[in-house]
């Protein structure tokens, strides 16, 4: 079973970037599709952005186009979610997902002044 592991929440006032990072071991994760979800309090968890297995085509919610960008390196065997210009409505929780994995606790960002 895969297991992916988030880190690289924070806080940040709005306006700034982080970096997420999804790490697996055990697994070569340029096999799998990887998505990115978040969940704010009291919603569900919404899709932000995938990258493909094969051709390394990427998906973004409309919501964080142009700001967000999400890419892999798999010679660290990890898959990276840059986000830039974030907003206070970025604020959530963060996970990554193979479609055989199952979800993990996830990593905090919040953005506020």
């Amino acid at each position: 079973q895969v297991q992916l592991v988030e880190s690289g929440g924070g806080l940040v006032q709005p306006g700034g970037s982080l970096r997420l990072s999804c790490a697996a071991s055990g697994v070569t994760l340029d096999y799998y599709a990887i998505g990115w979800f978040r969940q704010a309090p009291g919603k569900e968890r919404e899709g932000v952005s995938c990258i493909s297995s094969s051709d390394g085509s990427t998906y973004y919610a409309d919501s964080v186009k142009g700001r967000f960008t999400i890419s892999r390196d798999n010679a660290k065997n990890t898959v990276y979610l840059q986000m830039n210009s974030l907003r206070p409505e970025d604020t959530a929780v963060y996970y990554c997902k193979a479609p055989t994995s199952t979800w993990g606790q996830g990593t905090q960002v919040t953005v506020s002044e």
